[in-house]
C-alpha cells in the first residue's frame, strides 16, 4: 500500500498542466516545470525541433519543450559531423535514453557549422530548459526565406503545443490500457514528465512516430 502512495504522489508531482506560455529571456528566469513553455521570437517545427536564427542566417538548432518533458531523462546526445550537408526532414541528431533513441530530423537545409560540446557535457542542463544555451547544434543555412514559411512562432507555436497536447492525452490513454498494472496508479487523461520513460518499447515507437517523425 505505502508503495502504492508513493507511485501516486511521484505522478501528480510530475503532472504536466495543458499550458502553454511564451516565455521571456532567458527562459531560465520564466520557466515553470509544470508547464509547457516557448521562448518568444523561437521558431518551432511540426516536428518538436527548435530553430533561433541570426543576422548572419546561423540557426541554432535544439528540441523544444514539448519533446523534453515527455522524453524525460535523457542520457546522451548523437551530435551531427561538422560540416555535414543536411536537407531540411534528413536526421540530424539522436537523443537516446538507455537502449531506446528517437531521430529527429532538421527543420531546415544548411551545413552543420556548430555543435554545442557545452551541452554533451552537461546533459543535465536540459532539466532546467531545452532552449537558449541548450542548443544541439548550429546550421550555416542554405534556404531559409523559403523553409522559415512552414514553421511556427508565437501564438501559432502555442496553437501546435496545444493541439498536439491533447492528441497525445489521446494516444497515451489508449496505450496504456495495455500497460497497466493492478494495483498501480494511474489516470488516464494525463501527461507526465518522462512520460515515455515508462512505456513498453512499442508504445514508446508509437508516440515517436506520431509526434516526432515528421
Amino acid at each position: 500500500m505505502k508503495k502504492i502512495l508513493i507511485k501516486r504522489q511521484d505522478k501528480i508531482q510530475k503532472q504536466l498542466k495543458p499550458k502553454v506560455h511564451i516565455a521571456h529571456l532567458p527562459v531560465t528566469h520564466d520557466f515553470i516545470k509544470d508547464e509547457f513553455a516557448i521562448p518568444g521570437g523561437v521558431f518551432i517545427a511540426k516536428n518538436h525541433t527548435w530553430f533561433s536564427i541570426n543576422q548572419e542566417g546561423i540557426a541554432k538548432v535544439g528540441i523544444d519543450d514539448f519533446a523534453k518533458k515527455l522524453i524525460g531523462k535523457i542520457d546522451s546526445i548523437e551530435l551531427p559531423n561538422l560540416g555535414m550537408n543536411v536537407k531540411a526532414g534528413q536526421p540530424l541528431f539522436t537523443v537516446k535514453q538507455g537502449g531506446r533513441s528517437v531521430a529527429f530530423n532538421s527543420p531546415i537545409t544548411g551545413k552543420v557549422s556548430q555543435i554545442n560540446t557545452l551541452l554533451q557535457g552537461n546533459l543535465v542542463s536540459l532539466e532546467l530548459t531545452s532552449y537558449e544555451r541548450n542548443w544541439i547544434c548550429a546550421l550555416d543555412t542554405d534556404m531559409i526565406d523559403d523553409e522559415i514559411k512552414g514553421m511556427c512562432i508565437g501564438k501559432s507555436a502555442v496553437t501546435l503545443f496545444q493541439n498536439d497536447i491533447e492528441k497525445c492525452k489521446i494516444l497515451l490513454k489508449d496505450l496504456l490500457k495495455s500497460e497497466k498494472r493492478e494495483g498501480e496508479y494511474m489516470e488516464e487523461g494525463q501527461i507526465y514528465i518522462g512520460q515515455l520513460e515508462g512505456l513498453s518499447d512499442i508504445n514508446w515507437q508509437k508516440v515517436v512516430a506520431e509526434f516526432f517523425v515528421r
